[in-house]
């Protein structure tokens, strides 16, 4: 079995299919978060100008904070520093520097809506961007694979000698699962709170396990599938697993005391929106 082509030519012109991979998956995020949005009745005007620069603070940052992981390696070969086509970008990095910027953006020009709820909005888009992310990206790249193998389910990445683990794929169907048990979680508080549109509960409770399941999940992967023991950007990845979870667990915590209060107060109020409104 031949490695999946990684690039290919159109006449002088040479094309990566890793980049068309993580465009279609941003136009993905952009189209499926304006339909949370239109469903939940908020304006959508905003959000291209929100995209773009989530995008760009996106890619620098999983650059940036895959380039420190392997820091040893980029010394001796600075020019590789911004080759993204053959791989490296951090998930984690990604996120670091992104929900950032995507919040700030939001405080200023999106809708009236709390940091907490609106990061429940985007939780199941993000899942779903990494699922589809994961076929569409390292799939398709340089080195996507995990450990060498020898099993059946082996499969040829460039760059990479012999069958290895197809982490990509593996990671989809666990992103997709994660994507799933939100999706469940969300219309059981709608259903249970008589939330048809907007949510009128306390936020956070989707974003909570979605932390905690995807921290376990990356770190579980990094260990078993793809991290080399002793590297610096592997037990990184795997820290920084366990903070999610250790955050998502917080989260949790903190959103069953405003769920209480909320019962108390006998109405549909959103807690979370009355705590930390955003400017229109």
């Amino acid at each position: 079995m031949r490695p999946v082509p990684t690039a290919f030519h159109l006449g002088p012109l040479e094309i990566h299919t890793y980049g068309i991979g993580l465009a279609l998956t941003f136009w993905f995020a952009f189209r499926y978060f304006e339909h949370r949005l239109k469903a939940r009745d908020y304006p959508i005007d905003w959000v291209p100008g929100l995209f773009f620069w989530v995008i760009v603070s996106a890619i620098v940052g999983a650059r940036a904070m895959h380039v420190i992981s392997n820091l040893g390696y980029y010394r001796l070969h600075p020019a590789e520093i911004f080759t993204i086509w053959h791989g490296g970008l951090s998930s984690f990095g990604g996120l670091l520097l992104a929900v950032p910027v995507g919040l700030f953006i939001l405080k200023k020009r999106g809708p009236a809506i709390s940091v907490a709820a609106a990061i429940d909005m985007v939780a199941p888009v993000l899942m779903a961007a990494w699922a589809m992310g994961r076929l569409l990206g390292p799939q398709l790249m340089v080195a996507g694979g995990g450990h060498q193998t020898s099993q059946w389910f082996g499969m040829y990445y460039a760059g990479q000698v012999g069958p290895r683990v197809p982490v990509p794929i593996i990671q989809a169907l666990e992103d997709g699962a994660v994507l799933l048990t939100l999706l469940l979680i969300e219309r059981h508080l709608r259903r249970i709170t008589n939330s048809p549109v907007r949510p009128s509960y306390p936020a956070g409770t989707v974003t909570g396990v979605a932390m905690i399941l995807w921290g376990i999940e990356r770190s579980l992967d990094e260990h078993f599938l793809l991290g080399q023991d002793g590297a610096l950007g592997s037990a990184l990845v795997q820290i920084a697993g366990a903070v999610l979870v250790l955050g998502g667990s917080w989260m949790l915590l903190n959103t069953r005391q405003r769920w209480n209060r909320w019962r108390e107060a006998g109405s549909p109020v959103d807690l979370a929106s009355q705590e930390s409104p955003t400017d229109a």
